[in-house]
């Protein structure tokens, strides 16, 4: 989409940048092309827009063309340089990133929805602004315009810029842990997302298996030569596991008595709004962010359209189960109820319980009436830290949890925070969780000084004891209930 000439306003000078040494600045890129992606690291849609970005740097990377992420945060943890550059790591982006303090940015680009990709001309001109994911052909169309113009017209540099970027990322056994899951046996498995890797270990942390060559491709096989690509959702159906293979846009089930990894849903391709479903391999999904399974049933949370998907394991169909696929937090009939982005999954007794991220709530499907109902949680804008009746309580973009008779334990992501539900009391209280001290507080020790977590993914139960992924502390974390004691598994090879 094109626009009259509208000059593009100069970014604040005293902002922090991230994958840049020295702050850039649109006076000092003049003669440059300028693609600007205006996101927040919890939208689904700014994650779909990433590797179109990625891609288009690697087709113009040695032409004037720069690529710039302006992070202008939804969530009070987003605003935070510490925890975008955190995001900038997991999500791989090497393009610089400018931390948007207080939306300023956003506000002097009349920018209102995310993502947002703005193509700035040589002359320091908007001369493109569009919301929303899908849009490489008209971005390239534009680069390819804007190029010929101004090298007919002689305002285009002769080269791109040097931008320096000095920092690297440490390593760690596990990068990003995102889900877990435990077997009736006690083997572990987790997704090891930014290694594109499923580990299984036992309860020790002995490495059993390792699930995956860490290639971020789409690739059955054997363990050794099969691939996933940021896999997040894990889930044993009694020695099968299933996997929510995310940026892949499908579901893979690892067999151990082959050693066999096979896709059973998914094109690798992602899927279109309002999709209907079909035969396994034949449809293409959006983004499955973790699967749960019960009778034959893997119910799958479909982050990337807004709904509950179910795989049936015997007719191989997948289909819609819950959510129209607009996004927001109204309940009723599954088939009218809205959802938005769901990212953790939890089957117990008639119930599927799960974590709808972007509404920082708590839902439940009854299976028998086939109902959505809320049990904590307001809307897309209405978040915070605060326990007490279900009807009060606030959470901060939740992704994952676990059910044990009445009790619902929540991986409360973006408060860096393991809550509780109980179901009898309709109260919500913190189980682990940070004091003003930026220390963890747990029961009966509110002032140890263990390390906090860190944007916890997801939480399992088994045998009175929590498993935590600590996921932007590269670690798998377990809490006793009967000791009150939080510990890290020692995963090892």
């Amino acid at each position: 989409m094109f626009f009259a000439a509208s000059k593009a306003p100069e970014f604040p000078p005293d902002f922090e940048w991230i994958n840049t040494d020295e702050p850039l600045s649109l006076s000092k890129l003049r003669g440059n092309v300028i693609v600007l992606d205006f996101w927040t690291y919890c939208c689904i849609n700014c994650m779909h827009t990433l590797p179109v970005l990625a891609g288009l740097e690697r087709k113009y990377g040695d032409k004037p063309v720069v690529f710039i992420g302006v992070h202008s945060g939804k969530f009070l943890t987003e605003q935070e340089a510490t925890n975008v550059r955190t995001a900038v790591s997991r999500y791989e982006i090497e393009h610089p990133v400018l931390v948007d303090k207080e939306m300023r940015v956003w506000g002097a680009f009349q920018v209102n929805a995310w993502p947002t990709v703005m193509v700035i001309d040589p002359s320091g001109v908007i001369v493109y602004k569009q919301a929303g994911e899908g849009q490489k052909e008209e971005i390239e169309d534009v680069i390819d315009i804007l190029l010929q113009k101004h090298s007919q017209k002689g305002t285009l540099a002769r080269e791109p810029p040097t931008i320096k970027n000095t920092k690297s990322a440490p390593r760690h056994l596990l990068s990003f842990p995102g889900k877990i899951s435990i077997s009736k046996s006690g083997k572990i498995a987790i997704s090891d997302s930014n290694h594109n890797r499923i580990l299984v270990t036992d309860l020790s942390g002995k490495i059993e298996h390792t699930v995956g060559n860490g290639m971020a491709l789409l690739a059955d096989g054997d363990f050794a030569s099969a691939s996933f690509f940021r896999p997040q959702g894990v889930a044993w159906d009694g020695n099968v596991l299933y996997v929510a293979d995310t940026e892949n846009h499908a579901i893979r089930r690892i067999t151990f008595d082959d050693s066999q990894v096979v896709t059973v849903a998914g094109t690798g391709r992602q899927g279109h709004w309002m999709s209907t479903g079909g035969k396994g391999v034949s449809v293409s999904i959006s983004s499955p962010w973790d699967v749960a399974c019960r009778d034959g049933t893997v119910y799958i949370a479909m982050a990337g359209s807004h709904q509950i998907w179910t795989y049936d394991v015997q007719s191989q169909m997948v289909l819609p189960f819950a959510g129209t696929g607009q996004e927001n937090i109204i309940d009723g009939p599954t088939r009218t109820a809205q959802l938005a982005q769901p990212s953790g999954i939890f089957v117990s007794g008639d119930a599927v319980y799960f974590a709808d991220s972007e509404v920082s709530a708590v839902r439940k499907i009854d299976l028998g009436s086939k109902t959505v109902t809320t049990l904590v949680g307001h809307g897309l804008f209405e978040f915070g830290y605060q326990d007490g009746h279900v009807d009060d309580a606030l959470f901060q973009h939740p992704l994952g949890l676990c059910v044990k008779d009445e009790t619902v334990f929540v991986a409360d992501t973006y408060n860096s925070a393991i809550r509780i539900i109980s179901l009898k009391q309709s109260q919500v209280h913190t189980l682990i969780g940070k004091t003003e001290k930026n220390l963890v507080c747990m029961p009966d020790n509110p002032e140890c000084d263990i390390l906090p977590l860190y944007e916890p993914s997801d939480v399992e139960y088994h045998d009175n004891k929590l498993y935590i992924t600590d996921t932007n502390n590269h670690l798998i974390r377990v809490f006793d209930l009967d000791k009150n004691t939080l510990h890290v598994l020692d995963v090892r090879k």
